[in-house]
């Protein structure tokens, strides 16, 4: 029976790090950015900080469900062939879907990512000669 895909205690480290600071920064760009009434209109009165920028590319990413599809096409990619560098670009995706109302595609990337666990670990290619 071929090993299964478990990253390594480093690579879980780096995971859980970026996990979480993508659950904080989009709990920010959440609570802060997007919600923030004053905020929002400042940012509609034609206010140009930084904050405004951000503001905008995260609710225009939100509203075509950009975080979803990447978080979807990123857990698919790690279900076929899993690595720890797709594992953690499709949970950090999956964390802004989920924080930014695309929580339907969010959601199944989730799973996947779970499932991706059950998945043997490819095995690595002999060299030919």
């Amino acid at each position: 029976m071929s090993p299964r895909f478990l990253p390594t205690a480093r690579q879980a480290n780096w995971i859980i790090t970026i996990g979480f600071l993508a659950l904080g920064y989009a709990l920010y760009l959440r609570y802060f950015a997007i919600q923030n009434t004053s905020i929002g209109l400042a940012c509609d009165a034609g206010l140009g900080t930084s904050i405004c920028v951000i503001r905008k590319a995260a609710y225009t990413f939100g509203a075509h469900a950009v975080f979803g599809w990447i978080a979807f096409g990123a857990a698919l990619i790690n279900l076929a062939r899993p690595s720890a560098v797709m594992f953690t670009l499709a949970l950090a995706a999956t964390v802004f879907g989920l924080v930014l109302y695309n929580a339907g595609l969010a959601g199944i990337a989730a799973g996947l990512l779970v499932m991706s666990f059950a998945r043997p670990v490819p095995e690595p290619e002999l060299p030919q000669g």
